[in-house]
């Protein structure tokens, strides 16, 4: 048993304690009295540190609503206390418990007023409330209508999340295009990608990723993979050669990207570049090694690029001596004496 359930068991049998000691003592009327003066205690002190706190931050509104919260309760302390007109204290627990079901209430619609809650969300519509109709629209499971009074609205993100809960995701893919031609973001454009994928439609899909891919290069890769997968070879060369010269620069100030090159450029039919990358490649990975023996992994790989098998066997051979060294040292590590307890 860990020290937090030892104290929570602890805690648990000293307020049973109290409790069969109160009882013992004064009967159960006793206990509930003390119960209902606690309680009326705590949430009066919690009330009065909110209403100065708003007072304090001059919300006078606010804090006039709080402090009559507070003295209602602290009326309720006085009367369990002194134990007199227990009907006024039972009612003012109601009016506390009915205060809060109303909060709940009113806090799961916080956008709409109080009238509107009992209107229905095509009377809102009608009236040309759309916010408030999209809400009713979503608490009611119609995303798609939901979706048109946003669209009403101009919220355009806001329709596409509807649409995407309707399960409508080529409307929200159209949207996310049109946000990327208003706001000239291409977070837009990943999200049309996504959503044409949801879709079905791998054209769409394709188009919305290479043109963000024209603005995050990374992506070229993906978008010739996914050209090969719709098998138009023609646009997944062209992508590869588009993520050939992104590697190529890359490689330029971060050596491991020669991998890329060298495996690119070997799809691509162009050997000799295929092989000077693949050169490359491994002058960097020896040079890593030296530093880091894990590197003899990809040693191994870079002369098996290059076809000299003997040479990539010692550097597998390399790797495997240094891979179960650490082994070893991590079971001596595990097998320490387990502490003997206390």
């Amino acid at each position: 048993m860990d020290k937090l359930k030892a104290y929570l068991t602890g805690f648990l049998i000293a307020v049973i304690a109290i409790a069969v000691g109160i009882v013992w003592y004064g009967g159960w009327k006793l206990l509930l009295q003390v119960i209902l003066t606690l309680g009326f205690l705590g949430v009066t002190l919690m009330l009065l540190f909110f209403t100065a706190l708003t007072l304090y931050a001059e919300s006078w509104k606010y804090g006039a609503i709080l402090a009559i919260f507070t003295a209602i309760s602290g009326y309720g302390l006085y009367l369990s206390a002194t134990w007199q007109k227990l009907n006024v204290v039972a009612g003012i627990i109601v009016f506390f418990i009915a205060v809060i079901a109303f909060g709940i209430w009113y806090i799961s619609e916080p956008d709409l007023g109080l009238v509107d809650r009992f209107k229905s969300a095509e009377s809102l519509e009608k009236a040309g409330k759309y916010k408030q109709a999209a809400r009713k629209y979503e608490k009611a499971g119609n995303y798609l209508k939901a979706a048109e009074m946003y669209l009403k609205l101009g919220w355009l993100e806001s329709a596409a999340w509807a649409y995407e809960k309707a399960g409508k995701y080529e409307k929200a893919a159209e949207i996310y295009e049109q946000l990327y031609e208003k706001e000239k973001d291409t977070y837009y454009l990943k999200e049309a990608h996504e959503y044409w994928k949801k879709a079905g439609n791998m054209e769409r899909a394709a188009k919305a990723l290479e043109r963000y891919a024209e603005e995050e290069p990374w992506f070229w890769e993906d978008v010739a993979k996914l050209y090969e997968e719709l098998g138009n070879e023609e646009k997944a060369r062209e992508a590869w050669e588009k993520a050939l010269e992104y590697y190529k620069k890359e490689a330029e100030e971060e050596g491991v990207f020669w991998e890329d090159v060298g495996n690119i450029a070997r799809k691509l039919g162009m050997e000799e570049l295929a092989r000077e990358a693949y050169q490359k490649f491994l002058e960097y990975c020896l040079k890593e090694a030296e530093e880091d023996p894990m590197w003899w992994k990809h040693v191994a790989e870079a002369y098996e690029y290059l076809g000299e098998k003997e040479k990539a066997e010692e550097a597998r051979r390399k790797y495997e001596e240094y891979r179960q060294k650490i082994m070893k040292a991590n079971e001596e590590t595990s097998n320490f004496p387990e502490e003997k307890g206390e």
